[in-house]
């Protein structure tokens, strides 16, 4: 099998680099599902179309079992920075996170599978929309769900490239794969007033202090040393002047937990925080949104994915798991049937490529504004201390005096971002940009769609650098 697959390795790439050329965000994947479903149909496959939105659903052979393959197919709503001839062509939007590699191997798995005899059905599922929720929130998995892309499947299977592993080795592992995710929202409600007079407000900010502190103590005081868990504030907005005590302070966060009692107890020890509030005279509100659930690798399909791998790569490179909860929405489809999820290494030793470097623009091309951003996807990101600490090249720009509320209503942080392994080539990009405004309105006006504004405030400035090399 593994010779048949080198066999292939030329047209998986064209696959991959046509896929990379023209990536498409989540429940846009309108050419990419087109591409996958035509080619499976001339394979003989049964295919149906439009699953879950623009989601893909193929099946060979008859009866049970019915053994699912799952592939993601959405890209990120990111400028690509590259001079490789395959760069993207869809300004503002980059297959940063693999799925590109995701869609082309299970393409190429299919196509191994269409040329054998087996018992039972194999099932692919082309995902739409796994880094990005509907309005309601709700991202692909859960829509291919209740299309019916489940019934009947006994067990489903996934990987996830991994570029900290080598490439030769896979990682996987029993039990929890990663974190189920929700996200929290609550204010604090005092009395505002002026900043000399003190005793005649209910100070939200002095009362946020003690919820903060609280929220802090969940992890380490509050649940079982043994409960893998994460509580964080990721936004705390208050105040408009430096004399007046504000009114309110809105809160913004994410909790990450591996089994759903954790995730009950957070929610009550969120709660009982932000309780505080009255305790203190003021008042609370707070709203929790669902996210996915974690993800457990079932032993049954860790067991086959571990054989199949030692078969073909050899024992010595089927590695353990690292343990993270960074939220992937495969888990909905691994609470549906037993499955599993591995890491296929994708770093070639001597690579000297570096991490990802963020950058947020305004639309207005004649404005030097932007951010180092978090580059957070749902598997994880990089912060600005994280690219201290690795020497990660990142440019943080300064807004226009007198102009920074205006400009941080446009600021996506969490994800519109620049991906570059070279500062100077970062540099010349920005300059490109500023002479053309209709890449960078492109670039906001999809940073908008999908994310909340991060309402930073840009504290850095690079513009002689950049004025300098125009």
């Amino acid at each position: 099998m593994l010779d048949k697959a080198r066999k292939m390795q030329q047209q998986l790439i064209k696959w991959r680099r046509d896929f990379h050329m023209h990536p498409e965000l989540g429940f846009q994947e309108t050419r990419t599902s087109a591409i996958v479903a035509d080619a499976l149909e001339i394979l003989g496959y049964c295919v149906r179309r439009n699953v879950g939105s623009t989601g893909v659903v193929a099946d060979l052979g008859s009866g049970e079992p019915v053994i699912a393959i799952r592939a993601d197919m959405d890209a990120l709503p990111i400028q690509e920075i590259n001079d490789a001839p395959y760069v993207s062509q869809n300004p503002g939007v980059m297959h940063a996170c693999g799925h590109d590699a995701h869609t082309a191997m299970a393409l190429g798995a299919a196509t191994l599978l269409a040329e054998e005899k087996f018992p039972g059905t194999v099932r692919f599922l082309f995902q739409p929309s796994e880094e990005a929720g509907d309005a309601e929130g709700i991202s692909g998995a859960p829509h291919m769900i209740r299309d019916g892309a489940m019934e009947g499947v006994e067990m489903v299977i996934a990987l996830h490239v991994d570029p900290a592993t080598p490439v030769g080795d896979i990682r996987l592992e029993s039990g929890p794969a990663s974190g189920g995710v929700d996200s929290w929202f609550g204010s604090i409600i005092g009395k505002g007033g002026h900043g000399a007079h003190p005793h005649e407000t209910i100070d939200p900010i002095f009362i946020s202090a003690h919820v903060i502190f609280a929220l802090n103590g969940i992890v380490s005081r509050r649940l079982h040393p043994f409960s893998p868990a994460v509580v964080s504030i990721g936004a705390i907005h208050a105040g408009q002047a430096e004399n007046v005590i504000p009114a309110q302070v809105d809160f913004a966060g994410t909790l990450r937990y591996t089994e759903h009692k954790v995730q009950e107890q957070i929610h009550t020890e969120i709660e009982r925080a932000f309780a505080l509030a009255r305790a203190l005279g003021g008042d609370y509100e707070l709203r929790f949104e669902i996210g996915n659930p974690p993800m457990q690798n079932h032993p049954a399909a860790v067991e086959l994915i571990r054989l199949a791998a030692v078969k073909l790569l050899g024992e010595e490179h089927v590695l353990p798991m690292k343990k993270e909860l960074g939220a992937e929405d495969f888990g909905c489809f691994s609470e549906v049937a037993p499955g599993a999820m591995f890491a296929l290494g994708t770093r070639i030793e001597g690579d000297q490529r570096r991490d990802v470097v963020g950058i947020a623009f305004t639309d207005r091309a004649h404005e030097l504004v932007g951010v180092c951003s978090l580059m957070a996807t749902k598997a994880g990101g990089i912060t600005t201390a994280e690219c201290l600490a690795k020497g990660t090249p990142m440019v943080i720009l300064r807004p226009v005096p007198g102009q920074e509320a205006g400009n941080a209503e446009h600021f996506a942080a969490e994800r519109a971002a620049v991906v570059t392994h070279n500062t100077d080539d970062l540099i010349s990009h920005i300059s490109r940009l500023l002479r053309d405004p209709q890449q960078l309105k492109q670039m906001s006006e999809n940073a908008r769609r999908l994310y909340r504004p991060a309402g930073e405030t840009i504290v850095q400035a690079v513009r002689s650098a950049v004025s300098g090399r125009s």
